[in-house]
C-alpha cells in the first residue's frame, strides 16, 4: 500500500469519525486539549498501521482502541502533551430522568471512576457500543461487561448525589450495592 492510499483512507476515517473519537477521548481524560492529542496520535498511528487492519468496516473499533491505548500509555508518562481544543464539536447533551446533568460534575464523577468500569460506560452510554462490542473491543466476557456497566452506573450515581448534595432525588435500594 502507498502511502498515499494510506493518508487517502486516513483522511476518510478523519472525517467519519473524528466527532465520535473525540467524544471518547474527552470522556476518558476529561480534558479538551488531551483529548485532541488523543485523536490526532489515533489518527497518526492509523496512517502508519492501516495496512494491519483487516476489516475496514470496524475502523471505528480500532481507532478506539488506540485512543485508548494511546490514553493509557499517556496517563504513565509524565507531562503528557496538551493542545488547543477542536473548534465547533459540542459535547451532546446529556439527560437522566430527572434532568440535564452538569456536563462537569458528570466529568469529574467519570475522572474518579476506576478505569475497569470507566471505559464500559463510556463505549456503552457515549458510544452507543453494544455489550457484545464492548466485550470484544476490551477482550473481556460479556457477563464482565453488563457487571462493570452496573457497578459503573451505580458508582456514578452515588457520586453524582453526592455532589448534589439535597437536590437529589433519593437513590434506588438496589443502586447500592457496589
Amino acid at each position: 500500500m502507498t502511502d498515499g492510499e494510506r493518508a487517502r483512507i486516513v483522511s476518510g476515517w478523519v472525517e467519519e469519525h473524528s466527532l465520535p473519537l473525540y467524544r471518547f477521548a474527552y470522556r476518558l481524560c476529561g480534558s479538551a486539549a488531551d483529548a485532541e492529542d488523543l485523536v490526532q496520535q489515533a489518527f497518526m498511528t492509523a496512517q502508519q498501521k492501516v495496512g494491519q487492519l483487516r476489516d475496514h468496516d470496524k475502523a471505528l473499533s480500532w481507532l478506539l482502541t488506540i485512543v485508548r491505548n494511546t490514553f493509557l500509555k499517556g496517563r504513565r508518562r509524565p507531562g503528557f502533551a496538551q493542545f488547543d481544543t477542536f473548534d465547533g464539536f459540542a459535547e451532546p447533551a446529556i439527560e437522566d430522568s430527572h434532568g440535564a446533568v452538569d456536563r462537569e460534575e458528570l466529568q469529574a464523577a467519570l475522572n474518579e471512576m476506576p478505569e475497569d468500569f470507566r471505559l464500559p460506560v463510556i463505549l456503552f452510554y457515549l458510544q452507543e457500543m453494544s455489550y457484545k462490542q464492548i466485550a470484544a473491543h476490551l477482550e473481556v466476557p460479556e457477563g464482565t461487561v453488563m457487571s462493570r456497566l452496573s457497578r459503573g452506573k451505580a458508582y456514578l450515581r452515588r457520586r453524582l448525589i453526592t455532589r448534589l448534595g439535597d437536590e437529589a432525588p433519593a437513590p434506588l435500594a438496589a443502586d447500592t450495592s457496589v
